[in-house]
């Protein structure tokens, strides 16, 4: 048990409060002193129970300076050491702290992974073992001061690593070298980290694309739901922006400047599901850290938390995911005490959450919980209508990237981004054409730069407006296979012998529809 006692900061304090404990026999394990003027004192006592607490207490409360006892969940320093440990554990970058001997004193699981260790088996290790022609001690005792992007090679991988200098002070007050923590940052993948800073430049709703009534019609929706501190589900198919639309609902909201955290629940064992949603207690389990971890939880607190794919959660955490969702309260694996939070829930799921209720896969009471506020993410092929519109976004954003002029797409191409059903979505269009701006050499794509894979059958009527009467709709439906057609027959006489019918009247059909350039 972990007590916090407000008090005095006078001599002899201290020894007044320890002593009640020991009469009860009852040891101290260890003890911290807190607050802006040490009046506070924090005691561990590991076998104190709640009902010697409770005849401990107004005893404790009567010593003179005492003002109150209560009990905690953890000690500052193991709250810090816990957040300092979540705070490495996210970072994807090997971090690793090394003495002037030249060997690791602490890490992260990221240094563990590219070390090829687990994290409590790299202190200790020795660099040279890594990097036998790097003498890290001595570039520290060299430059004195902050190295960065220097080029190392590790384990046939090439990283620039961020070398920063820890000083420390001896009894004379003289600051003098004690190692320094090393950032490593993998060479080939820097990059990928610009185009992942440019592509969150748009944030909250400006960064959805709305070009298509459908998308506009979503997003005049989720404004309105955005400021609502109540559980949201969106549903959609893969692809199709839905924690991108969870962000920008957070970011709209009164918790916008609070942490966004997100889960994804799918292929996650039950188990480890469960200790990053809601943390572990110290010694929660064999292999466990001593010290415990904070889940996404707690690092979310007074901000919103995104579990994509809820559906494919399993039967044991619905049951803690609806009480958290019930009273704000949960406990961490292998604890039994209570957490209670302020967190706002945004789920996504793909699948059909009545049809697994029905199935008994899901929980009816979690979906109603969750189904407070929903929104329903139109799949691309739905939203076509605004197609040229979003590819020419996403051409200048590929451009941008490569570093090359802006190319145009061909009619054609065109046409065949409108006929494709696109199972991936708009995450799907965007990779074509990024893609496709890296091929083409010349000023405009064709359709042979666009290379889409033919998974899954489009549906039959999918992104058909079937608005107005017969002969508009089978109007649309011949722009249709006219343009799927002629990448492949890219003539009005080949195109008029595939499908049976003179070359005059398919050429009058493409200058119709604004197909190819209608060539004999």
């Amino acid at each position: 048990m972990r007590l916090k006692i407000h008090c005095q900061n006078r001599i002899g304090i201290l020894r007044d409060i320890v002593a009640h404990f020991a009469d009860y026999g009852v040891n101290v394990a260890r003890g911290e002193v807190g607050g802006d003027h040490g009046n506070t004192i924090y005691l561990f006592l590991p076998r104190l129970l709640n009902a010697q607490l409770a005849t401990l207490r107004p005893t404790l409360e009567t010593i003179p300076g005492v003002f109150s006892v209560k009990r905690v969940n953890l000690m500052p320093s193991e709250r810090r050491h816990l957040e300092l440990d979540a705070l490495l554990s996210s970072l994807s970058d090997p971090v690793m702290s090394i003495d002037m001997e030249g060997r690791i004193v602490a890490a992260n699981r990221a240094a563990g992974q590219m070390l090829g260790v687990r994290v409590d088996e790299v202190p200790g290790l020795s660099l040279d073992r890594y990097l036998p022609d790097f003498d890290l001690p001595e570039l520290i005792r060299r430059n004195n001061a902050r190295v960065n992007g220097l080029r190392l090679k590790l384990k046939e991988a090439t990283y620039l690593a961020d070398i920063a200098p820890l000083h420390s002070e001896n009894d004379d007050d003289v600051a003098s070298l004690a190692g320094a923590v090393v950032t490593l940052h993998r060479a080939d993948r820097i990059g990928e980290r610009i185009y992942q800073v440019q592509r969150q430049e748009l944030r909250g709703f400006e960064a959805i694309f709305q070009a298509s009534p459908r998308l506009a019609e979503l997003i005049r929706e989720a404004r309105r739901m955005a400021p609502l501190d109540a559980p949201l589900l969106i549903e959609g198919e893969t692809g199709t922006g839905k924690e991108l639309l969870a962000r920008a609902c957070h970011l709209a909201s009164p918790r916008g400047q609070a942490p966004f955290m997100a889960l994804n629940c799918a292929g996650l064992p039950e188990s480890m599901a469960e200790t990053e949603l809601f943390g572990y207690a110290p010694g929660a389990f064999e292999g466990a850290r001593p010290e415990g971890k904070l889940g996404l939880l707690e690092l979310t607190a007074g901000g919103t938390i995104f579990l994509d794919e809820v559906g494919e959660m399993s039967p044991r955490l619905q049951v803690k995911l609806l009480r958290f969702l019930q009273d704000g309260g949960f406990r961490r694996v292998g604890s039994d005490e209570e957490t209670y939070l302020d967190v706002r829930v945004i789920c996504a799921t793909q699948q059909d959450l009545p049809e697994l209720c029905a199935a008994g896969l899901f929980r009816h009471d979690l979906y109603h919980r969750l189904n407070v506020l929903s929104l329903q993410v139109p799949p691309l092929r739905d939203c076509l209508d605004g197609i040229d519109e979003l590819a020419g976004h996403f051409l200048d954003r590929a451009a941008r990237q490569i570093g090359c002029p802006l190319p145009q797409l061909s009619p054609a191409a065109l046409a065949r981004l409108s006929s494709y059903h696109w199972p991936g979505n708009v995450r799907q269009l965007e990779n074509v054409l990024f893609q496709a701006v890296s091929l083409c050499e010349q000023a405009t794509i064709e359709p042979q730069h666009l290379r889409l894979p033919d998974v899954g059958q489009a549906p039959g009527l999918a992104g058909i407006d079937l608005d107005g009467g017969l002969s508009e709709i089978l109007g649309e439906v011949e722009k249709r296979v006219l343009a799927a057609l002629y990448p492949q027959y890219p003539s009005s006489r080949q195109l008029g012998k595939r499908l049976g019918v003179s070359h005059t009247t398919i050429a009058n059909k493409l200058k119709r529809h604004a197909i190819g350039d209608a060539s004999p």
